[in-house]
């Protein structure tokens, strides 16, 4: 059974009708984490994701001053919970693309999910995500993907561009480990929130960064791999296809060190 949630459409009870065109018409973006204690961690960058977004696909932002604020209302009270803000347009359907205006913010409040897993073996797949910089609502080749995966006996698929080179995962961003640098794709991708809120931690942890292509084929070659998303800061990859990581706990817990050192910011 599916948590319960609170759903909110610009601060007021979501309607059938709303609900309804979210259905039906999957135009839109989204970015969801965790609140704890009425702040969150890397609230500057989730802001960021939507106001990019809200410009790209509408032509214009609620701004983040308004964002802010139905967060908060979204969130009131609660101690903690799980926040989910997506962006959409009833004037814009599959008949009538061309409104250009301020999008309407929905806001779902539901548990915060368990981490994705503790370990997880992964399936390279070739997919790419239509507009990959954006965090929206076109979700079926995931889906479709992660289903793949799991029926050929993996846990999670890994997407991999026409050049052969190494994207992200179907839900979060994949880091790989060499010796005491961590080396993230350079490919079309989603720059993940927790993979950024690592980066930033990364050097007060003796641990250096850098972006660079990613060939399926060079990844033996890494000493290990972890993902990443909001819900699940780090968790080790054990394998890619027939390629076997031994996770090294000790450096998963500098990088999960990174994540945490990055400190929540209030919402209101």
């Amino acid at each position: 059974m599916e948590p319960p949630v609170d759903i909110l459409i610009d601060g007021l009870p979501a309607t059938p009708a709303d609900l309804a065109h979210q259905a039906l018409v999957n135009y839109g973006a989204y970015t969801s984490f965790r609140v704890e204690a009425g702040a969150v961690r890397g609230l500057d960058l989730h802001l960021a994701r939507l106001e990019q977004a809200a410009v790209e696909l509408f032509g214009d932002s609620p701004g983040e001053d308004e964002l802010r604020r139905l967060m908060a209302l979204a969130v009131g009270g609660r101690d903690a919970c799980w926040l989910r803000v997506s962006l959409f347009s009833p004037e814009i359907g599959h008949r009538a693309p061309s409104f250009v205006g301020r999008p309407r913010v929905m806001t779902v409040v539901s548990p915060a999910p368990p981490p994705l897993a503790t370990s997880a073996r992964v399936m390279s797949l070739p997919y790419e995500r239509e507009a990959p910089h954006l965090k929206h609502l076109a979700t079926l080749g995931l889906i479709h993907a992660r289903r793949a995966a799991r029926a050929a006996g993996f846990d999670d698929a890994l997407f991999v561009d026409r050049n052969g080179c190494v994207s992200e995962g179907a839900l979060w961003n994949i880091g790989f480990v060499q010796g005491d640098r961590i080396v993230w794709p350079q490919a079309s991708m989603l720059a993940g929130v927790a993979q950024t809120l690592i980066q930033r931690g990364l050097a007060r942890e003796g641990l250096v960064s850098e972006r660079r292509p990613v060939a399926l084929s060079d990844v033996a070659a890494f000493d290990g791999a972890f993902l990443c998303n909001s819900a699940t800061p780090v968790c080790p990859i054990t394998a890619v296809d027939a390629v076997v990581f031994q996770p090294d706990a000790a450096i998963l817990t500098r990088i999960a060190q990174a994540w945490t050192a990055q400190p929540p910011q209030i919402l209101g």
